[in-house]
């Protein structure tokens, strides 16, 4: 079974490629199945993480909450389980 998870923030304004550089950056250990990373106007970033499991398993790891010089709100999380 495989899981995904997504982890999207929005950058404070003009700082897009700023949070971007800064996900890169953010080493997950272990490392996931696979990690993709997605830019949106409005300076938007979003990570997409896939790893051996169900919906509930623990302890998966996940990018962290950037500091808020660099966001305008808080991170948004979630879980999806595969189906096929």
């Amino acid at each position: 079974m495989t899981v995904a998870l997504m982890w999207e923030a929005r950058a404070v304004e003009g700082r897009g490629e700023d949070l971007l550089a800064w996900t890169a950056d953010q080493p997950l250990d272990p490392a996931p199945l696979r990690r993709e990373t997605f830019r949106a106007p409005e300076d938007r970033v979003l990570v997409i993480t896939w790893w051996d499991g169900t919906y509930d398993t623990p302890g998966l790891p996940e990018l962290p909450e950037p500091g808020p010089d660099l966001v305008r709100r808080a991170v948004h999380r979630w879980r999806f389980e595969s189906v096929g």
